[in-house]
């Protein structure tokens, strides 16, 4: 037989996009004892994820396995750059399923979350592998389709309000990456990586412009990148809990700004006036979330809003147009996949105990949950660049990049940025944590055991990927410029 035919398709990671969607087929069988095993495969199914990304050496990944019929013509590969995504999606979906399992509400809505996430994972996974631009599109709609029924999932009037805008955004999305796709079927003869790059090194007419254009708002609007943020605020507050810890830290990445990073690097190369607007929108992402932060009594909203404004630094790195800037981008989408999860945990184990998630009622809440306390002072540093947490190295690569870049006025607001960041976070915890307790919360108790895990967890690889930040930088970020 010939081996070479089926690679891709019989290789180690094509089984991280097929066997969530098989096992997700055996676990809706009319078998009612299926159930009982479905959160346990989903958490199975996220460590064997991370393990695979931590410890499997890159050169096995492509290697063929055994024949996976039917299937040879979808391209499949994996590089530096996929090894981030897998392992990003990995961590934060080992946070949400404990956090979003145990906070829904009878057997059928847990099942519906576990299943709802296993489906997302596949839909993340694949466009860390896929290397055409149509399955790229495919799969990013099979992600945002499972996010929009997960915020939906409760079936109250936030949810599905919520549900609906992110709904409505993601058509105008999809319809402008669809289009931009065509246009460049038109112009290249093919939507492969390697096609629509030879086209576009050797063709600088306005069609080829537009489609990068296109392409670029429609992503813009799937990131949440201001000033197409509208639907993100509503859609992370209103879905439940656990869906909100997926969807921040990593699904609303994966279908924006990492796709963003795939297609500058792998396909459009660098284009001076898309990157002016890289540079422009991530400086203005960065100061309108911070600023919107500001006046949110929400902790759930402010964390959307602060989130809105992380995405900017990654937006702001890609536009810097160097492979330091590419290194920074990708590091920063890994470092606010861990803080943000652990924020929106925190967010979590608070509303779950107090039964609010309005800040002006709270206070002095470290005295009864002093765990999420002190795992949400560590996650707010490493958001704010405080050293030596992970989100300062993140942020420097990144302030470095965009000054060599020439580029000095946005990195100069990048690091203002991080004041207002410091600001608005100390603020959250002044409100929530510190203080004297009050009187209404002073019989609560800390978090049960499925959140302070992945706090805890997710506290430590803050601070290890910090102080170990030499280590993590010449195996984990820079081998990701020469992808």
């Amino acid at each position: 037989m010939n081996w070479e035919g089926w690679k891709g398709v019989m290789a180690v990671a094509a089984f991280l996009i097929f066997v969530p969607l098989i096992g997700l087929i055996v676990l809706n069988l009319p078998f009612g004892f299926l159930r009982r095993f479905a959160f346990a495969y989903a958490l199975t199914l996220a460590a064997c994820q991370a393990a695979l990304a931590i410890f499997l050496p890159l050169p096995l990944w492509n290697r063929v396995l055994m024949p996976f019929f039917g299937l040879e013509t979808l391209p499949l590969s994996v590089d530096r750059l996929s090894i981030v995504l897998l392992l990003s999606v990995a961590i934060t979906v080992l946070a949400a399923l404990p956090v979003g399992y145990f906070a829904a509400r009878g057997a059928n809505r847990r099942f519906e979350f576990v299943c709802l996430a296993v489906l997302a994972v596949s839909g993340m996974n694949a466009p860390a592998m896929v290397h055409d631009l149509f399955s790229l599109y495919v799969f990013i709609e099979v992600t945002t389709v499972s996010c929009f029924v997960l915020i939906a999932l409760a079936r109250d009037k936030d949810g599905l309000e919520g549900g609906f805008k992110y709904l409505v955004l993601s058509a105008v999305a999809s319809t402008a990456m669809l289009t931009a796709i065509a246009l460049l079927l038109m112009t290249s003869g093919s939507t492969s990586f390697m096609a629509v790059r030879a086209m576009l090194e050797g063709n600088s007419s306005i069609m080829a412009k537009l489609s990068i254009a296109v392409f670029v708002v429609g992503l813009f609007i799937k990131g949440g990148v201001v000033p197409f943020h509208g639907w993100l605020p509503d859609a992370y507050t209103a879905a439940p809990a656990g869906v909100t810890v997926l969807m921040a830290g990593i699904a609303t990445k994966t279908t924006g700004v990492y796709i963003l990073i795939r297609l500058f690097v792998s396909v459009f190369g660098k284009v001076p006036h898309i990157q002016s607007v890289l540079l422009f929108a991530g400086a203005l992402t960065i100061v309108v979330g911070a600023v919107a932060a500001f006046g949110q009594k929400d902790f759930k909203r402010m964390l959307a809003y602060s989130s809105i404004s992380q995405m900017g630094y990654i937006v702001l790195s890609l536009g810097a147009g160097s492979a330091l800037g590419i290194a920074g981008a990708v590091f920063h989408l890994f470092n606010h996949a861990v803080f943000k999860s652990q924020l929106f945990v925190n967010a979590a184990a608070v509303e779950e105990q107090t039964g609010t998630r309005d800040m002006d009622t709270m206070g002095g809440l470290s005295a009864r949950m002093p765990v999420t306390g002190a795992t949400s002072v560590v996650a707010f540093l490493s958001t704010a660049g405080v050293p030596p947490l992970a989100g300062f190295w993140s942020k420097l690569i990144i302030v470095i990049a965009v000054w060599n870049s020439g580029n000095r006025a946005y990195a100069v607001i990048s690091v203002l940025a991080c004041l207002l960041t410091c600001a608005y976070f100390l603020s959250m915890q002044r409100r929530v944590f510190f203080g004297a307790l009050v009187q209404q919360f002073s019989q609560i108790q800390e978090a049960r055991l499925p959140f302070l895990l992945p706090e805890m967890a997710l506290t430590l690889i803050t601070i290890g990927v910090g102080v170990f930040f030499p280590r993590v930088l010449d195996t984990f970020i820079l081998p990701v410029r020469a992808f």
